[in-house]
């Protein structure tokens, strides 16, 4: 059995995944995953240190770190206008 994440851990992954960080999956060992390669965004972390999820195909299973492969998305910046009119 695995032991509870510390009070800092859990901290760590909320600055580290706040609600709405998007994120692309790599794999998860559940026969309800999502496949490979889906995005969704986080909606929580809770008191356990899983990530709460919202998937893009619907499902809101949680990502757990350390077992789970995810990572973060990129988004590409937003064009920024300089207030000029032509």
């Amino acid at each position: 059995m695995e032991a509870f994440p510390t009070k800092e851990t859990i901290k760590r992954l909320r600055e580290e995944y706040p609600p709405g960080t998007r994120i692309v999956l790599e794999s998860m060992n559940d026969p309800h995953a999502p496949p490979p390669g889906t995005k969704g965004t986080v909606v929580y972390i809770d008191d356990l240190g899983q990530i709460g999820m919202s998937w893009q195909n619907g499902s809101s299973l949680s990502l757990i770190p350390g077992v789970d492969r995810f990572s973060k998305t990129v988004l590409p910046e937003k064009k920024r206008s300089r207030g000029i009119e032509r």
